[in-house]
């Protein structure tokens, strides 16, 4: 109980707290969090792919929050992959920059993608993947307190991609 209202607290925050914009380093922020979680379990092979140089205006306490949910969501659901791999980059669509956090790991269908953002949904069982439903909700908060939004693809067993804009 005390995890979950500890969790409600920190989202809480991310929607309160007044916000700075300054240039951001999402690369170097991308690649110390993936430094964090190696560190944390250094028996783990993942193979990290980051693109370099890419920067934004923002709110660097908020988007260390965001990339280190995006990243810990990746981490978590290739727990069960042999060669995991995560792959943060961008890309131009439609004249914007879209970034996104890519894994080859327990993906999800598709036709659940609306509940992956709701606080306390989780589209895989606790047993399998633990945690609480709250950090890609944090992540969406994030991502609209900068007037960006998010969404994301996946297939079952596949792996699932995150995008954003900011």
């Amino acid at each position: 109980m005390e995890e979950i209202t500890d969790a409600l607290l920190k989202l809480s925050r991310v929607t309160t707290t007044e916000m700075k914009h300054v240039a951001v380093d999402l690369s170097s922020l991308v690649k110390a969090a993936a430094d964090d979680l190696v560190q944390s379990d250094p028996g783990r092979q993942v193979e990290f792919t980051i693109a370099r140089d890419i920067s934004v205006s923002g709110d660097p306490a908020m988007l260390r929050v965001m990339i280190g949910n995006l990243l810990r969501n990746a981490w978590k659901y290739t727990g069960k992959k042999e060669s995991a791999k995560i792959e943060f980059g961008n890309t131009r669509v439609d004249n914007e920059t879209v970034y996104f956090v890519r894994d080859n790991g327990a993906g999800f269908d598709l036709d659940c993608a609306d509940k992956l953002f709701i606080p306390f949904q989780r589209l895989h069982s606790h047993a399998d993947f633990p945690g609480f439903g709250i950090g890609l909700t944090t992540v969406q908060r994030i991502v609209q307190r900068h007037g960006g939004r998010i969404w994301a693809e996946g297939e079952a067993t596949k792996g699932a991609t995150f995008f954003f804009t900011l």
